[in-house]
């Protein structure tokens, strides 16, 4: 008999309650994944009842299909975590030619070729147990199905051969544009499906990242069909060179980030070893932060200025004299909280962080109505937290209840709901990592 799970402690029930519905994109995740499962199937069915055409081709693209998807990259908030890959399956989706013959392949064979070589790349992360192999295969495939059905019919027709000068040129360049447009839809899908976020942030997310390394697959796979169209299958590792030194630069920029970022995570604990604030507050409260400013359709950026500016709220301790009982400031007078912002939003200007940062530190004890809403949040889940971290089993529903009596003068109201429908979606989904110890 399978256990109840027990709702978290941080998480009303009464909101639970509320939340028993199935989610609108509950569903969505397994239709993504079966509309893959089925095109893959199709294609591999028929692609082995008639053989593969240009054996060679095929075998060099799906080559550099498995390369690319064997260097897959899985750290967070990466887009496209194989770009190689996908610029070798746009290409070969977009090819017509080889060396100036026809290629003679059709959509199918070219998402079983790319369906094929991504499940043998995909091996060697899945048996590192590392997520989300499902979700990329899925999004792979049905995107370039996508432009493969567009493209090759035309191909083999010969009605792309008499088309000459700015006509050839624009029919690539649009249905790329069509394909990007089409992933950033199915990664935002996916995502919603995956986290429940709001999926018009999620997309906008994801539009707004298609110029960064989207432009650079879009790009290589658009220039390396027509070169091996001229020039051979020769031209495949001359066109790959370039996108891989661009994925290393990305990983090492990442890494840079990632340094950074636990950086400000141990100026952080600086509260909690000194003993001005309780253990794991500062955490919470950049976690709950952040879920609650992508509920509300903040972007990447805005939501690291965030989630940095969540961590180091409290720093402006560290000036005090006399610590504040437990670390909890928003009892406090408005007065002696803006003194404390201030003080933290110098420290945080010591430290070399964003200007933003500081900002939103500085600001957090200010009126919410002259606030930015980086600042509003973090005075809102500051102060759940507070009122949360050594009450009864009622005490979440009961802080809810306070904070949005407060709406009128101390809290943003469009903050505070989005806190409850935060708690709401993430207790009843088992998503929030957050404990009160």
């Amino acid at each position: 008999m399978t256990p109840r799970r027990r709702p978290h402690p941080l998480v009303p029930a009464a909101v639970l309650a509320v939340s028993a519905r199935p989610a609108p994109g509950v569903l969505l995740l397994p239709l993504i994944h079966t509309c893959a499962a089925l095109l893959a199937l199709v294609s591999l069915a028929v692609t082995l009842r008639h053989g593969l055409d240009e054996r060679p081709v095929a075998c060099a693209f799906g080559a550099l299909v498995a390369v690319g998807e064997l260097t897959r990259w899985t750290g967070a908030g990466v887009r496209e975590p194989a770009p190689l890959g996908a610029a070798g399956a746009l290409a070969y989706a977009l090819l017509g030619e080889n060396a100036g013959r026809p290629a003679g392949h059709g959509a199918l064979q070219v998402v079983a070729v790319v369906g094929a070589a991504g499940l043998l790349g995909g091996v060697p992360h899945v048996a590192r147990g590392r997520p989300g192999t499902a979700d990329h295969l899925a999004r792979r495939l049905l995107t370039v199905g996508f432009t493969a059905v567009c493209f090759q019919p035309l191909s083999d027709q010969g009605v792309l051969r008499a088309w000459r000068g700015p006509a050839w040129a624009l029919l690539p360049a649009g249905l790329l544009a069509l394909t990007a447009l089409c992933d950033a839809v199915l990664a935002a899908a996916l995502a919603h499906a995956r986290t429940r976020w709001p999926f018009g942030p999620l997309l906008r997310e994801e539009l707004r990242a298609l110029p960064g390394i989207g432009s650079a697959v879009c790009a290589t796979g658009a220039v390396m069909a027509p070169a091996v169209a001229v020039a051979g299958l020769w031209a495949l590792p001359v066109f790959s060179l370039p996108l891989l030194l661009t994925q290393v630069a990305f990983r090492r920029y990442a890494a840079v980030r990632a340094t950074y970022r636990q950086t400000i995570a141990c100026l952080a604990r600086a509260t909690e070893i000194a003993g001005y604030t309780p253990p794991g507050h500062a955490r919470r409260v950049a976690a709950l932060s952040r879920a609650v400013g992508r509920d509300l359709g903040l972007g990447e950026p805005d939501l690291t200025v965030l989630e940095y500016a969540a961590l180091m709220h409290d720093i402006g301790q560290l000036s005090l004299v006399d610590p504040v009982p437990a670390g909890a400031t928003a009892g406090l007078p408005a007065a002696e909280q803006r003194r404390i912002a201030l003080l933290g939003g110098a420290v945080v200007r010591q430290t070399g962080a964003a200007a933003a940062v500081a900002e939103v530190v500085e600001r957090q004890a200010d009126p919410y109505r002259e606030q930015p809403l980086p600042a509003r949040i973090v005075r809102v889940v500051n102060a759940y937290d507070e009122k949360v971290r050594h009450a009864g089993p009622g005490a979440p529903l009961e802080a809810l209840e306070e904070l949005r009596l407060a709406t009128a003068g101390e809290y943003a109201p469009e903050v505070v709901e989005a806190l409850a429908r935060v708690l709401a979606r993430e207790g009843r989904d088992g998503l929030i990592p957050l404990t009160s110890g």
